[in-house]
C-alpha cells in the first residue's frame, strides 16, 4: 500500500503523526512524504544553529534525516516559501492559489498511486493558516479522483483528531472526531529519532511543556505516545467506522480507551 503524507513544514510530519507513519512503514506500507515548504519562516534554534538565510537548506536536511528515521520511501518538496512569523506571532499561509496547490497534491497522488493521504486537520491543529490550507488542498485533490473515471480512489485521513483523552488538547482539531486513537509506543524510538533530526526546532518542541512542568525538559520527554486520526474523505459516521486498508493496517495499535466524541 502506498501512502502520501502531505504537510506544510518540516517537523509537522513527526510531531503530529510520526508514530502512525512509522507504524505504517513497519506494517509494509510505502510512505511517501510531500512537504509544501522548507520551513524558512521558522526558528533556527537556541542558540541559532544557522543564519536565517540558510534555514531552508538546513531544515531540508533535517527532514531528510527524519523521513529516513520514520522508514519513509521518498521525500518531495513543493518549493513554496514559508513566510516569516509576523507581529504578535501572526502566522501565514504559503500561497493563495488553492486550486494550483490541490493540483500539485493530486499529481503526487497519481505519481505514487497512493491509496491514502495523511495530512493536517481542518482546524490547522492550533489554527495555523498553512496547515488549514494544506488540509483544504489535500481534500480537493482526493475528491477529484472520486469525480473522474479510474480505479484510483484514495482515502484521506487528518491528524491530531479530537478525543476525550487527547494528550495535548491545544493541538487537537476540534471539528474532527477521532476514528483511530493509537498507542504509538512501539514506534517511539523511530518517532523520537525523527524529532531529534529536527535540531533547529528543539527549543520550540520543549518550550511550552517545560514552562508547564516548571523545569527544562528534553526532546524525548515531550514526544507523545498517543496519536489520533480522523477519516476526512470519504466521510463516515462514528457508528460505522472505516473499513479501508489504512485503517486495518493501524488497528493493531488502537487504544482501548478510545472515545470518539468531539468533546
Amino acid at each position: 500500500m502506498d501512502v502520501l503524507a502531505f504537510f506544510a513544514h518540516p517537523d509537522d510530519e513527526t510531531i503530529l503523526a510520526g508514530g502512525a507513519l512509522a507504524l505504517l512503514a513497519h506494517a509494509g506500507a510505502q510512505v511517501h512524504y510531500l512537504c509544501a515548504t522548507r520551513g524558512e519562516g521558522g526558528e533556527a534554534g537556541e542558540p541559532p544553529l544557522c543564519e536565517l538565510s540558510e534555514l531552508g537548506a538546513v531544515r531540508e536536511g533535517e527532514m531528510v534525516c527524519a523521513v529516513q528515521a520514520l522508514g519513509g520511501r521518498s521525500l518531495t518538496f513543493l518549493d513554496y516559501i514559508d513566510p516569516r512569523v509576523g507581529a504578535d506571532n501572526q502566522l501565514f499561509a504559503y500561497t493563495d492559489d488553492l486550486p494550483f496547490l490541490a493540483g500539485q497534491v493530486a499529481a503526487s497522488i497519481r505519481q505514487f498511486q497512493a491509496k491514502a493521504v495523511l495530512t493536517h486537520g481542518a482546524n490547522g491543529e492550533y489554527g495555523h493558516p498553512a496547515h488549514m490550507l494544506s488540509h483544504q488542498a489535500a481534500r480537493l485533490a482526493v475528491e477529484s479522483f472520486w469525480q473522474q473515471p479510474g480505479d484510483l480512489r484514495p482515502v484521506m485521513y487528518s491528524v491530531s483528531a479530537m478525543h476525550a483523552h487527547h494528550p495535548r488538547p491545544r493541538l487537537a482539531n476540534k471539528d474532527e472526531s477521532a476514528h483511530l486513537v493509537l498507542d504509538v509506543t512501539p514506534a517511539l524510538p523511530a518517532k523520537t529519532q525523527a524529532a531529534l533530526c529536527h535540531r533547529t526546532q528543539h527549543a520550540l518542541f520543549v518550550r511550552r511543556a517545560s514552562q508547564e512542568a516548571g523545569r527544562k525538559l528534553s526532546v524525548p520527554e515531550v514526544i507523545l505516545r498517543v496519536e489520533s486520526l480522523h477519516r476526512a474523505f470519504p466521510e463516515v459516521s462514528q457508528a460505522s467506522l472505516p473499513e479501508d486498508e489504512l485503517f486495518k493496517l493501524l488497528l493493531p495499535w488502537e487504544l482501548a480507551v478510545q472515545d470518539n466524541s468531539a468533546g
